[in-house]
Order: C-alpha cells, then structure tokens, then sequence
C-alpha cells in the first residue's frame, strides 16, 4: 500500500451547506433533486436516497450571504447511475425549476443550476471508466463540449425522485490559491492531480476523473464564510487509509481534531474536510 496518496475506493461523502430558509432549500432539494428527507428539526435537515444520506442543510437566519470575495462551494455534484436517472433528473429540473447549463465532459454528461440560496449543483452521470480518455502519462483527459439535451430528455421514466445508487461523486470548490490548495490536498492529504485548465485543478483517489474541483475563476480572496459550504466528508476504504493519512498530517503545519468518527482538518481556505472510515 502506497502510504503517500489516498488509496483506491476513497470517495465523498457527505456534504453540509448553511442555509437561511430550511424549509425551503429542503423543499428544493426534495422536488428538484429528487431527494428524500431522512432526518429533519427546526435547525437541520438531511436528504439522500433510500437509507443513505448524501446532503445536510443547517438551517441559521442568521448567517449572512457569502461575500463575493470568499471562497467556499462551487458545485455539489450529485451523481445518478444511468442515462435515463439524469434524464428524470433534466425532467424535474425543466417542471420546478431552470437549467443552468449542460455539458459533456468527455468523461460524463453533467446537468448544471443554482439552488434559491445560490449554492450551484452538478447533476451527473459517468461514462464507462475503461472510455475514459487518458493523456500518455495516464491521467485523465476532461473537456467541456455541447451535452445533447434530446439524448438526455429521451431517455427519462418519469421517476420523480433520486434512485438508489445516486451519491455525491465530487465536489468543486472555490479557492483563493490552486498552490495553496495543491499543497493541502495533494501534498498532505494524499489525493492526485488528475487534470488541470486554465485557473482549475482537478483531483481524485484511485484515478477517478476527479473528486474535489477547485477553480479561481471567480477571483475569490478570502476564506469562506457565511452561507454556503460547511463542511463535507472523505470516506476511506479502510481504517489503515485513515492511520496513514494521520501520519502524513502529523508532519504537516495542519490543524488536526481527532472526532467520534475519524479525524477533521480545516484547508487552506477555512473549509473542514472530515475523514473518516467506511461502515
């Protein structure tokens, strides 16, 4: 076991965002989405598909709107097991809401909008890992063309939530340095480049198209606050993922807090990332 990268099956899993309006992001997230409320307060609320939770919602009145200098959520990408589960996803989208845009990846077929508080959302399906295109030193290639929304739309059932199998299978965020990101997420934590464009950087565990995004296409300056990301989860394979990640952090200038769980840090631009171990 390579001890200095993330291991193979390492993956996202839960993200939480900070909400003003609880019961109405929840709502959007349930009718647009297609999630299901699994949990659910007058301070919180948790959605996901069948038993598994994908998306928690904290409600505060109080939080003030995410500045536009701050860094934190570019998209929360939601991926969906079939061509015909983002088709029902293109379909709720176009009778509850509005699209944001669409593109082929090369590497999967992603649906794009903006829940009512601004926090942006990919709705995604992967191509066949063994399509991927690879440049020569074997990372993988990501490009940005026209998505055929026709395809897209034919191959809907007309299921109006989520099917089991849908996870989060990435997450992007907004930085306010691609170095100061690398030398958190790359150098410390373990994950790959997996490709880069211009202002982005894309990288992942187990050579998987990518599992955090971060972009300066926004210029944003300070750390992140406000509504928005709160946080969200890495889940390793095993628990000597987890011992080796421990031991890489404790040579590092990283804050580390030890939790019921696994163990949480917080990155350059004040967002907590936690780890812990599958169940």
């Amino acid at each position: 076991m390579n001890t200095d990268v993330l291991p193979q099956g390492a993956r996202i899993g839960r993200t939480a965002i900070r909400v003003s309006d609880l019961e109405e992001i929840t709502e959007f997230y349930r009718t647009v989405v297609g999630l299901s409320v699994l949990g659910e307060s007058n301070t919180r609320s948790v959605l996901g598909v069948v038993d598994t939770p994908l998306l928690v919602l904290e409600g505060d009145t109080d939080a003030p709107t995410r500045h536009r200098s701050s860094a934190g959520l570019y998209h929360t990408a939601f991926r969906v097991p079939s061509r015909a589960a983002l088709g029902d996803a293109l379909a709720r989208i176009r009778d509850h809401w509005q699209l944001g845009g669409a593109s082929d990846h090369w590497v999967s077929e992603a649906l794009y909008l903006t829940d009512p508080e601004g926090n942006g959302i990919e709705i995604y399906r992967d191509f066949p890992r063994d399509e991927w295109p690879r440049s020569d030193d074997g990372r993988v290639r990501i490009s940005t063309e026209p998505l055929d929304l026709e395809t897209i739309e034919a191959a809907a059932t007309g299921n109006t939530q989520a099917p089991p199998g849908t996870d989060i299978g990435h997450i992007h965020l907004e930085v306010s340095s691609l170095d100061a990101f690398r030398d958190v997420y790359v150098e410390t934590l373990g994950f790959e480049v997996q490709t880069t464009v211009p202002a982005a950087s894309f990288v992942s565990a187990g050579g998987y198209h990518h599992h955090i995004g971060a972009n300066m296409w926004h210029h944003r300056t300070g750390p992140a606050s406000g509504r928005g990301l709160s946080w969200f989860e890495v889940i390793l394979p095993e628990t000597q993922a987890l011992d080796a990640l421990r031991d890489r952090l404790a040579g590092s200038q990283a804050t580390v807090t030890e939790t019921d769980k696994g163990i949480s840090i917080t990155d350059s631009d004040e967002i907590e990332v936690r780890f812990l171990v599958e169940t």
